[in-house]
């Protein structure tokens, strides 16, 4: 929770710095029953910091896209990520949500490859998600999954070990 909660942060803080006119609603629900669980902080924390940056960055796309739209005044896009753990059985769930476009089909099959970006040249190496996927499965015996719905936004969960 300390390490989500954390990265939340530094993650959010550091994409204002970047771009002033950034903004989100983010909302966390943190199971307090989890206590302490035995991962490499450094390395769950680089993948939770590519979720969340990943998830701010589908977020302000659509909102940058949704304020060209007509119909924008009379229902505001509100661009939110979601932050949630919880603990079930003997392994414990971090979610990453956002009300961003989703991810398509045919783009869901190839999220984890090694290189493979949707994101303009210049702004993604297409690293982030493959990384992420090896460190909690070769690094910590997880899973990381992704659920998405095109033009509802994406959750992507990293399960460990308790």
């Amino acid at each position: 929770n300390a390490l989500a909660d954390e990265y939340i942060r530094l993650t959010y803080h550091g994409l204002r710095a970047k771009d002033k006119s950034f903004n989100a609603t983010i909302k966390t629900d943190f199971d307090d029953t989890i206590g302490n669980i035995n991962i490499i902080p450094q390395d769950i924390g680089r993948v939770i910091l590519n979720l969340l940056t990943n998830a701010f960055y589908v977020v302000n796309e659509k909102q940058k896209a949704e304020r060209l739209k007509p119909e924008a005044e009379d229902n505001p896009y509100e661009p939110t990520v979601s932050v949630s753990t919880k603990k079930v059985g003997n392994t414990v769930e971090i979610a990453i949500a956002d009300n961003g476009n989703g991810i398509p089909q045919k783009v869901l099959d190839k999220i984890f490859h090694p290189f493979f970006t949707t994101k303009p040249t210049g702004q993604g190496t297409g690293l982030g998600l493959s990384l992420s996927y090896d460190i909690v499965t070769k690094g910590h015996g997880g899973e990381l999954k992704a659920a998405t719905k095109e033009g509802e936004g994406s959750r992507f969960t990293i399960i460990l070990p308790a």
